[in-house]
């Protein structure tokens, strides 16, 4: 919480943040204070030794769906996304690929749930571990299993749904109980529309999400000094007795991959309604929403101007 004040432009000391959060969560001070909360102990050889995949369902009644990998040994987010869809196997395979090329290589092993959405990013996995001759390679460098064994991600989605997840899911559950005007019925239309206004607002808060966590200070761990950030380990491993697990992958297949996977829209929605959104909100003066209160007034405005047309 300190650091996420530092990031917001927040001149706050930790005493002082200390002293709010006992107030707002005393429970949660006084477990913490007193060592209450267990974790279960993770081992990894370093980091890209393993990278946990997951979605996450919670705004997916809304149309839209959260997908996020994160590093197993240091905790660092790979990517966060929110898009028009967490199954469609062609999307979760395009965020990979382009992970592995912004790091010109892949992880040792790659850990999923059972799931057909993953089933893209297997047979990249796959494919672009086929000639290494580690113990993991080929076929052995994807693995399935149970979300309840997918610790690290699984374990993240609790402080997502914590820091973003629960203003939006009350937001839209707002909007969806509201028998007036602004009625959410969940067809195609109030669908596309969700995702015109709101899509890129949220991530927008995922990335300062990912940003706050991957600088945040984890206290402690096996292995570990207090005082490390997900950044850190992830970047400079050496620092922790550990070595890099990169996997170098040559761009060309790389390029070929891409090539097999669907790329997120700059507005992800439906070709057609966004055309015609941006025509009424052309004609009628409004702009791109800043905030959820002016992406719930383009809602409005949107929905009550093409139910008036048909």
């Amino acid at each position: 919480m300190f650091q996420k004040c530092k990031q917001s432009g927040l001149s706050v000391s930790r005493d002082i943040v200390y002293q709010l959060l006992k107030i707002l969560d005393p429970d949660g001070i006084l477990k913490r204070k007193r060592r209450r909360l267990h974790r279960r102990q993770y081992v990894s050889k370093g980091p890209d030794y393993v990278w946990h995949v997951d979605s996450y369902d919670k705004l997916k009644p809304y149309g839209i769906g959260i997908n996020g990998c994160i590093d197993g040994f240091s905790r660092h987010i790979i990517w966060l996304e929110a898009n028009l869809t967490n199954s469609d196997p062609k999307v979760i395979g395009n965020y990979f690929i382009e992970a592995v090329r912004c790091r010109k290589g892949c992880p040792r092993r790659v850990r999923a749930d059972m799931g057909t959405e993953n089933g893209h990013v297997e047979q990249i996995q796959k494919f672009l571990r086929r000639h290494h001759n580690d113990a993991v390679a080929g076929d052995k460098s994807f693995l399935y299993g149970k979300s309840t064994s997918n610790q690290r991600i699984e374990w993240f989605w609790g402080i997502l749904r914590k820091e973003v997840g629960q203003f939006w899911m009350d937001l839209f559950s707002e909007i969806s109980s509201d028998v007036g005007e602004a009625a959410f019925s969940g067809n195609f239309l109030d669908k596309s529309l969700m995702q015109f206004c709101f899509i890129n607002l949220i991530q927008k808060d995922l990335d300062i999400l990912v940003e706050c966590w991957n600088t945040h200070t984890i206290s402690g761990g096996s292995g570990m000094r207090g005082g490390n950030r997900p950044i850190m380990l992830y970047n400079l491993p050496e620092l922790y007795n550990k070595e890099h697990c990169l996997c170098y992958v040559d761009e060309r297949e790389i390029d070929v991959c891409a090539e097999e996977t669907t790329p997120k829209l700059d507005i992800p929605c439906d070709e057609t309604v966004r055309d015609l959104c941006m025509l009424l909100m052309e004609e009628d003066g409004y702009g791109i929403p800043e905030d959820a209160g002016d992406a719930r007034n383009l809602y409005m405005h949107l929905r009550n101007s093409i139910l008036d047309q048909l």
